[in-house]
């Protein structure tokens, strides 16, 4: 049986503890190879057109020019490298504007490293990784509106207005009971569970959800 040669990687993060750990992690495994690194994406542009890696583990936050801005420069200039974002933040506009820009991964930095050699995996076979933390957090900020009712979704606008169940029975001539139902409703088809849960997700979502 013919062994697939490892995955060459670039690793490209401003803190040097972060590449030395990514290093540690990464490098002893049979299918990966970490063939450089780099402190900013200035030096990784360099480093890899002399390195010709087959993809890049990127810090989403870097100082001079962030992982987003890396990884569209290098969809323009090498398309065959895959990018992988690293990320302290699950933000749904991140992970969007990265995979827009070409990113084939969004990875989390306190991830397993199992699930960093997935994303790693995935996206050099072509494919694209989520962490499930920043999947789910993804599909909660793009799909929540058809799955409620217009109702729903007036007290849920209402809710991330900060009104109460009270107020919000009042403006819409309803009973306080029936807006409690409606708030379980929307706990249940959003998968929320506490209530403040529920508040922070309605202010987060408010302008999806006003009256049409």
């Amino acid at each position: 049986m013919t062994m697939r040669p490892p995955i060459r990687v670039f690793l490209v993060d401003d803190h040097p503890l972060v590449r030395d750990g990514l290093h540690a992690r990464l490098d002893p495994l049979p299918g990966i190879e970490i063939v450089g690194e780099a402190g900013s994406a200035a030096e990784a542009l360099e480093a890899i057109e002399r390195l010709r890696p087959q993809l890049v583990l990127a810090d989403v936050g870097m100082k001079d020019m962030n992982g987003i801005e890396l990884a569209a420069r290098l969809q323009e200039g090498h398309p065959a490298v895959r990018v992988v974002m690293l990320s302290m933040y699950d933000n749904p506009e991140y992970v969007q504007q990265a995979l827009a820009a070409g990113a084939r991964g969004y990875v989390l930095k306190d991830a397993p490293a199992a699930e960093i050699v997935a994303a790693i995996e995935a996206a050099a076979a072509g494919g694209t990784f989520l962490s499930p933390a920043v999947s789910q957090r993804l599909f909660r900020s793009q799909a929540p509106r058809p799955l409620l009712t217009p109702r729903e979704s007036e007290i849920l606008s209402a809710l991330g207005r900060g009104e109460s169940s009270k107020q919000i029975a009042r403006d819409l001539g309803l009973s306080v009971r029936t807006v409690e139902a409606h708030r379980q409703s929307i706990k249940r088809r959003l998968g929320i569970e506490g209530q403040a849960e529920l508040i922070k997700y309605a202010v987060e979502h408010a302008r999806q959800f006003g009256r049409s």
